[in-house]
């Protein structure tokens, strides 16, 4: 992996600044802002310079949230790997912007390495998703609903919450889940995380 850029946004300063501290130790590069706005106003200037971007932003922030600053991203094309963190009380929030295409979202607090491998994890879904890493001939076999599932497995989401994402029972999540790795050729979840992050 080249220089990798992280673009940090939330209104906690403590949270920013320790989380810029973890992130640049971790060889990332970070650009840190204490509001959306702040970000949309530098990423306008910004976007050169790094092989690859990802997005860490809250979710509740005063003026812009972070689903608002989602759908501003959106309504600009943008599609950074984005990776949410937010307080417990946040859940459906993180819910409804999973749906839009965040890549995960953490909830506070977690570990270090919990975030670090969260925007490792983006930022490979991203490349397979561009490059066609992916097995390609396998995945063809899932159907949409399948691939949906296996996205939200790859970002290590629960039953419960993948169920809550996708608006269906636990029980068919169970079902999907079956079939997909079925189809797949997989026995278990790391060779299914090999095969859906293209390493195996």
């Amino acid at each position: 992996m080249g220089q990798v850029r992280v673009w940090l946004v939330d209104d906690n300063d403590g949270f920013r600044d320790s989380t810029v501290w973890l992130l640049e130790t971790a060889g990332f590069e970070v650009l840190a802002y204490a509001s959306a706005h702040a970000f949309l106003e530098a990423y306008a200037g910004h976007r050169h310079g790094a092989e690859e971007e990802c997005l860490v932003s809250d979710i509740r922030m005063p003026q812009m949230s972070g689903v608002q600053l989602q759908d501003e991203l959106l309504r600009r094309g943008i599609t950074l790997p984005l990776v949410f963190v937010t307080a417990h009380g946040d859940v459906p929030l993180a819910v409804e912007a999973m749906r839009k295409g965040a890549s995960n979202f953490l909830e506070k607090p977690f570990g270090d390495d919990t975030l670090i491998e969260a925007i490792r994890a983006a930022l490979a879904n991203t490349r397979n998703r561009s490059d066609g890493a992916v097995n390609g001939a396998a995945l063809a076999k899932l159907s949409p609903r399948e691939r949906q599932v296996l996205d939200l497995v790859v970002a290590s989401k629960p039953n419960k919450i993948i169920a809550d994402i996708l608006g269906i029972s636990i029980k068919t999540v169970e079902l999907h889940r079956a079939n997909m790795m079925n189809k797949l050729g997989v026995r278990s979840l790391p060779e299914l995380m090999k095969v859906a992050l293209g390493h195996g």
